[in-house]
């Protein structure tokens, strides 16, 4: 995908790199990578010798809502193996992904890079790998001696077919056939061509295969097991013993923003006002035709979710291998369920950028621990890495979420940067990069009229005054604008016929 000078990254930030520039920061990847996965993961493997390397599952969310747990308290659903993991480890509740869409979201957890430096800024090119000189976390794990397996949406350039994997259930699509869905099988870094599975739900489906291999006898190498739900996207199916959930007269409360477009939407800008990503006004999207119909159905399939999480976790815990394994669940983005009479993500608003993230790994992380950094998706790839004991490439642009071993716990964010490029896209959400600290917010819309939002947080946590052009906030404006663009330059941009 050709980029538009909106779109580019650094003419939306006003800095420039040269080729050169670009080819030292950001192409070093290779080198960044065989120094660490020879040497770092010699060491690694040294450091280990005492002890068992853990096994890992990394459970990923579609569009799962940081506030949609009932360990979040949520008023009505029900999700006690998602708890589980929590309660028993680690509890991250200021985490966010960097670009709230798929397929890039997906490329920032495996890489721990942001969209612009691995040239996945959207859900285009999906047939295209990302480049071969990035390394994604389960490549070094695979170096470092761990079978690696991956069931589920991968919905990641390509799918991450040309990657290795020991075994591999996946499709490479933003959603599934709910009744007879598709999916490719593979071994041993060769993969089949795509079947039809008549009569099964998706995610029961994916973890039947999961069980499955973990059932396969590796001798002692550990394994890491990726677990991508499909559920609960659009079309939001249930499975089928979920057909009656929440018929019981649970109502969905309207949030307090669902009539704002009655209202003239009050402080929001022409860009988020033609977003298409309304309920009930599309008919591309007959799933999003009413609040309660969507919400009720996408917590049913959560619930479904949870039950298949609940079913690998209780075979990690028969085989008496579930403290021996870390365990981390989170989403790659999150989801509006009506506010502004949102459906759908990409923009930067807290519901959809939200995510939950929960830990466990008992010889690591103290049960009931609670974070409340800010956190993002592109620390998943060096924490993965730091569990299997393996070092992680100089050149990751998130860190660890383990705490430090001469710390009790990891240094915490001031600050991120937000980025989203896709346009056109189905929902017409503008293309738009931002920044947030633990007390403010700013939007950036990169193309058309320059209107803004800017968000006191701690006032105003439902984003809901737009303080953007008052006079009374221009120098705490002017103070974000200057950091978001030294945030921005400080991420290498890749170019190519792969960037899109």
């Amino acid at each position: 995908m050709s980029e538009t000078p909106e779109q580019r990254p650094d003419s939306a930030n006003n800095y420039s790199r040269t080729r050169r520039e670009f080819l030292q920061d950001a192409l070093a990847v290779a080198g960044a990578a065989a120094t660490a996965s020879l040497a770092g993961n010699a060491a690694a493997q040294n450091s280990v010798t005492a002890a068992k390397r853990p096994n890992l599952v990394f459970f990923l969310g579609e569009g799962h809502r940081a506030d949609a747990l009932s360990l979040a308290h949520h008023p009505f659903l029900k999700t006690p193996h998602h708890d589980r993991i929590g309660a028993e480890g680690a509890r991250f509740d200021n985490a966010f992904c960097t670009n709230a869409l798929c397929a890039p979201a997906r490329a920032a957890l495996m890489t721990g890079l942001y969209s612009r430096t691995t040239g996945a800024l959207s859900n285009k090119l999906g047939k295209v790998p990302l480049s071969s000189d990035i390394p994604m976390f389960t490549d070094l794990l695979h170096e470092a001696g761990y079978d690696v397996a991956i069931v589920g949406k991968v919905h990641l350039r390509n799918g991450a077919e040309e990657r290795y994997w020991d075994y591999y259930f996946g499709h490479n699509a933003a959603t599934n056939d709910y009744v007879n869905p598709l999916f490719k099988e593979g071994r041993k870094g060769v993969i089949g061509t795509e079947q039809k599975y008549e009569n099964v739900w998706p995610d029961d489906l994916a973890t039947d295969r999961a069980l499955s291999w973990l059932q396969e006898d590796r001798g002692d190498r550990p394994f890491c097991l990726l677990v991508w739900w499909v559920s609960p996207h659009e079309p939001f199916f249930r499975p089928r013993r979920k057909f009656d959930r929440f018929d019981d007269g649970t109502k969905i409360p309207k949030p307090s923003t669902y009539d704002d477009d009655l209202k003239g939407w009050p402080g929001k800008p022409k860009a988020f006002i033609d977003a298409g990503n309304k309920i009930g006004t599309t008919t591309e999207h007959l799933a999003a035709g009413s609040l309660e119909g969507m919400a009720k159905d996408y917590y049913a399939g959560l619930e479904g979710v949870d039950d298949n999480v609940g079913r690998i976790l209780h075979y990690l815990e028969s085989k008496k291998i579930l403290d021996d394994t870390a365990i981390i669940h989170t989403s790659d983005h999150g989801y509006f369920l009506g506010e502004w009479r949102l459906f759908d993500k990409r923009l930067m608003h807290e519901p959809s950028i939200r995510v939950p993230l929960l830990m466990r790994y008992p010889k690591r992380i103290h049960a009931g621990s609670i974070n409340k950094e800010m956190v993002l998706d592109i620390d998943i790839a060096p924490t993965m890495l730091d569990l299997a004991g393996v070092q992680a490439p100089a050149n990751m642009q998130g860190k660890s979420l383990l705490p430090a071993p001469a710390n009790h716990s990891a240094p915490g964010r001031e600050e991120w940067f937000y980025e989203y490029f896709e346009w056109p896209n189905p929902e017409k959400v503008a293309p738009h990069q931002g920044i947030r600290t633990k007390t403010h917010k700013l939007i950036a819309y990169t193309q058309g009229e320059k209107e803004h939002e800017l968000y006191d947080l701690q006032k105003d946590p439902f984003e809901t005054q737009n303080l953007w052009g008052r006079p009374e906030h221009s120098t705490v404006q002017q103070d974000l604008l200057k950091r978001m663009a030294e945030l921005s330059s400080k991420i290498p941009s890749r170019s190519g016929a792969d960037v899109g």
